[in-house]
């Protein structure tokens, strides 16, 4: 006979699922900040790939469990929203990695690296967020922690705007600025989408404080 401990405990996996997705988004931001301060280097690239393999294994696992398991640690509904929320991160980076690789000497000079810090800042505050979802879904450090995302994306919004004007209004490159512009997006989405994530966090929390 299986106790209702034994039956919880297999719902509790989910947040070991969810902590490991969590850092492989660390990973990848970190990764993508590598690149735009060494360009050209062929270990980085690999690295993303290696990153996104990972998270679409933890991505189906997590998918695969709420299948089999009965009993879950959180809302299945949350863990699904957090499992496609994680998952479309990496998969946003490695975007802009790939279209970077390939437009990087004409770009030679566009500063992207500021912007890549703010979200390998951002993604180690979403590891946090999950972090804290085993640790009894505390709404003062979970509030704390989405203050700082919510800063951080503020920070990210303002700094799109002096390259903007640099690109079009004082730059003669239409083309070049619309190179810009796409990688700049990227990267702003891929912040967005941390903010995504610790909305989704901090919403648990709040519904089950």
């Amino acid at each position: 006979m299986f106790s209702l401990q034994t039956i919880f405990g297999k719902g509790d996996k989910f947040y070991g699922l969810l902590e490991q997705s969590a850092a492989t988004v660390c990973e990848s931001a970190k990764a993508l900040h590598e690149l735009l301060n060494k360009p050209g280097q062929g270990s980085v690239m690999a690295a993303f790939t290696a990153t996104r393999a990972r998270e679409k294994e933890l991505a189906a696992q997590i998918s695969e469990g709420l299948v089999n398991t009965f009993v879950t640690a959180l809302d299945r509904e949350d863990i699904e929203a957090l499992n496609s929320a994680l998952y479309k991160i990496p998969k946003t980076i490695e975007k802009f990695a790939e279209r970077y690789e390939i437009v990087a000497e004409r770009l030679a000079g566009v500063d992207f690296a500021q912007r890549a810090l703010v979200l390998e800042r951002s993604s180690e505050v979403v590891a946090e967020m999950i972090g804290e979802l085993r640790r009894g879904l505390r709404i003062d450090p979970v509030k704390k922690l989405q203050d700082r995302l919510q800063a951080l994306e503020s920070e990210g919004d303002r700094m799109l705007l002096s390259p903007y004007r640099t690109l079009y209004v004082e730059g003669g490159d239409v083309m070049r600025a619309v190179l810009a512009k796409d990688l700049f997006e990227l990267i702003e989405k891929a912040i967005d989408k941390c903010r995504d994530v610790g909305n989704i966090v901090y919403s648990i929390v709040l519904k089950n404080s």
